[in-house]
């Protein structure tokens, strides 16, 4: 794709990095901001960049958040006894928006994927082991997609938290085999989380 403007092949070029944007929309979106008001781009930019500067990880669940301890893990009416695991930030608010959880959440970052070099060791599973070492949590709820890499994570979670006396469930197979968490619609979602089954039971 030939463009007149090496600023505007510039442009492109860094909006087409995003998931999902090819050239062509990246063009679209770069030609409709060019379009806007000059203190519209200066809006967006500067919110771009104090997101990337000032957003930081929850010292306690490791989700995105403003404070040292987010608003979810601060919350008093949470019931600390719960706690749901999951992949990332969009997990959470997949879940939240189904308005069926009120516990609170441990998010891992990534599952175990040895065909993209992701290890356990990569994860924040030990941060969770020290949370359910402290006796205070009864439920870990998997909410990890259901896919082998996400299977993977859940069983090898098990094995380590298998010394702990805290219950483990898994959301219902609600939830399409191999589909990913964040793309299941709200109702299916909350349905999973209520009817959710202890791990053992799944893996029958």
């Amino acid at each position: 794709m030939e463009f007149s403007s090496k600023y505007l092949s510039n442009a492109v070029d860094e909006m087409a990095q995003l998931p999902g944007i090819g050239k062509r929309t990246a063009l679209r979106m770069v030609l409709h901001l060019l379009k806007q008001p000059v203190e519209q781009t200066k809006q967006l930019t500067a919110a771009l960049d104090r997101f990337r500067e000032e957003i930081i990880f929850c010292e306690e669940c490791h989700n995105l958040s403003d404070q040292k301890i987010c608003e979810i893990c601060s919350n008093p009416k949470r019931d600390n006894a719960q706690l749901c695991v999951v992949e990332d930030i969009r997990d959470v608010m997949a879940i939240e928006n189904t308005g069926q959880y009120q516990g609170k959440y441990h998010v891992l970052n990534g599952i175990i994927s040895p065909i993209d070099g992701i290890g356990p060791q990569d994860l924040t599973i030990a941060s969770l082991q020290e949370k359910i070492a402290k006796g205070e949590i009864k439920e870990v709820i998997f909410a990890l997609s259901a896919t082998m890499e996400g299977d993977t994570t859940i069983f090898y979670i098990h094995k380590q938290l298998a010394a702990y006396e805290v219950k483990m469930s898994t959301i219902a197979r609600g939830v399409p085999v191999g589909d990913e968490l964040e793309y299941t619609d709200e109702v299916t979602l909350g349905r999973s989380i209520q009817k959710r089954v202890p791990y053992e039971d799944s893996i029958r």
